[in-house]
């Protein structure tokens, strides 16, 4: 297939189409493998911003990150699965659903980093404090509760690029939500058998 061509003196050369370069036009395994590769990149900064620029992620931070990671595995399972027809929505379904979760942690966080100074909350005690006495915190539930309802840690801004690390997070469940759902209205390409 030829969709271009290179012209030098009188002489013309045929370029190939090279499909793959077109994100637009790549399978649904692969474009959902594509996903889990940005959240792996995702998870790898936000550690390198951890332990190299010393940005200690707050609860909220935590979160955010746990729903990348459960992102990450919904697009490398449904990558590696590939289902045809209606098990593809089963996929995006779920990872919309995951985003939406993310999206809301994310906009949670970026309302306590907005809060004016008088109306922070106060510090809490870490996460792992938290967990670890989670029975006497109303079980998981409670400490959930207790993490959403913010802390001081979480009102602190450290911005990369001019923008927190709430931001990033939003802007990327966004579009890995977006990446999804384009992911699921594709059609397929391969011949029926």
């Amino acid at each position: 297939m030829l969709t271009a061509r290179r012209q030098a003196g009188n002489v013309v050369f045929p370029l190939p189409a090279v499909p793959f370069m077109n994100p637009l036009r790549w399978s649904f395994r692969v474009s959902l493998l594509a996903g889990f590769l940005v959240c792996a990149g995702l998870i790898a900064f936000a550690l390198y911003a951890q332990y190299v620029l010393q940005m200690d992620p707050c609860p909220l931070c935590i979160l955010q990150r746990v729903a990348f990671i459960a992102l990450g595995v919904v697009f490398l399972v449904g990558g590696l699965h590939a289902p045809r027809g209606g098990g593809r929505w089963f996929y995006v379904g779920l990872l919309v659903l995951v985003v939406l979760v993310g999206i809301g942690i994310a906009a949670r966080h970026l309302w306590i980093q907005s809060l004016p100074p008088g109306q922070v909350p106060s510090c809490g005690a870490p996460l792992g404090y938290l967990l670890e006495t989670r029975a006497s915190n109303g079980g998981l539930v409670g400490v959930l509760l207790k993490v959403l309802s913010g802390s001081g840690e979480c009102a602190a801004v450290q911005t990369i690029l001019g923008l927190s690390m709430p931001w990033w997070s939003l802007i990327w469940f966004v579009l890995l939500g977006a990446w999804a759902v384009l992911a699921g209205t594709r059609r397929s390409t391969v011949a029926p058998r």
